[in-house]
């Protein structure tokens, strides 16, 4: 089927009059699953994803992503956050549209231009809606996918599944990263005691960097949504912190903890709670730093990833051996 095809039968199967559709629009930015915008003769503006094919190289983790973007949705509107609303999915391929998640329109544009008086009191108020995320509380630890499968019943039995996982992608992927993997290993599995203090699981979006922030830039600016959930899972709220800060740290952003706290948001940064944040950073930077490979990312990419992730996981492993 062609593309309009395809973003009729979604509409009809949302209950929406297929022959509402007006425009498609590519959008940008995603990075794994095809995205656009479609546009109804009403007005109405919705969002179709819709992922690779299943033969598309892709890091282990990255399968069935259409349904964690759809417990992020719903979840986030459990708590008044402002995000995605799930107006159809289908995570079947024998689906008469495919595998798909139809969305609404989030309003708002990036960060970018944005003076330091106006981004101050955005950082507060993104504090306080993640803190209202991690009110949110899940059946068990890990991706909802099922991917590396059930949830698990404790945070470092999870954790250490999703870690192996990226590493298992590297050693397949013949990954370039600034240190062997079995030392990359090694180092994190020396902190996981640390993750025994997390017993309750709760939403992570881990995917919060400025891109996935939409602002409505007006008097004053706000923050209109929290988008692309897909790589949402159960577990140590802390993890959020890393890609609210990519390659920064969080803990130099006292606007964002102001919010955070404010809203309720429990953190402080005890010798624990900075050992888990660590592992955090390097699980991140490892995702970063192998999906080159399978994305084929073009040498410009390559190299700034190199230049700029590979000293930031060598930061985040020597803090871990730093406070072994």
């Amino acid at each position: 089927m062609d593309d309009w095809e395809r973003a009729r039968l979604v509409l009809a199967a949302a209950g929406l009059p297929p022959e509402s559709l007006a425009e498609r629009l590519s959008l940008g930015g995603g990075t794994y699953n095809t995205v656009e915008e479609l546009r109804l003769t009403d007005g109405t503006r919705l969002v179709l994803k819709v992922p690779p094919v299943p033969s598309t190289p892709g890091l282990t983790h990255e399968s069935e992503l259409l349904g964690g973007e759809a417990e992020f949705c719903r979840a986030a509107e459990t708590v008044g956050v402002p995000a995605p609303r799930v107006v159809g999915v289908a995570l079947d391929e024998t689906a008469p549209a495919g595998r798909h998640i139809l969305l609404t329109y989030c309003p708002g544009g990036g960060w970018d231009g944005l003076e330091p008086s106006r981004e101050a009191p955005l950082r507060r108020e993104l504090g306080g809606l993640v803190a209202r995320l991690h009110r949110v509380t899940g059946p068990g630890f890990g991706y909802p996918s099922g991917v590396f499968g059930p949830l698990a019943g404790d945070w470092r039995t999870a954790f250490a599944t999703l870690y192996d996982g990226v590493l298992d992608d590297a050693r397949r992927f013949r990954a370039w990263l600034p240190r062997p993997v079995d030392e990359v290993a090694r180092t994190a599995k020396a902190a996981y005691d640390a993750l025994d203090e997390v017993t309750v699981p709760r939403l992570v979006h881990f995917d919060l960097w400025q891109g996935n922030i939409l602002v409505e830039h007006g008097e004053p600016s706000r923050i209109g949504g929290l988008i692309d959930g897909e790589r949402m899972f159960w577990g140590d709220p802390v993890a959020d912190f890393v890609s609210l800060a990519l390659l920064g740290d969080i803990r130099q952003d006292d606007d964002f903890l102001t919010g955070y706290r404010e809203a309720g948001g429990e953190i402080e940064f005890t010798p624990s709670t900075r050992r888990r944040y660590a592992l955090y950073r390097s699980y991140l930077y490892l995702i970063m730093l192998v999906e080159v490979v399978p994305r084929a990312m073009d040498d410009g990419h390559v190299a700034w990833r190199r230049e700029a992730v590979a000293p930031r996981l060598n930061a985040a492993l020597d803090e871990l051996d730093d406070l072994s």
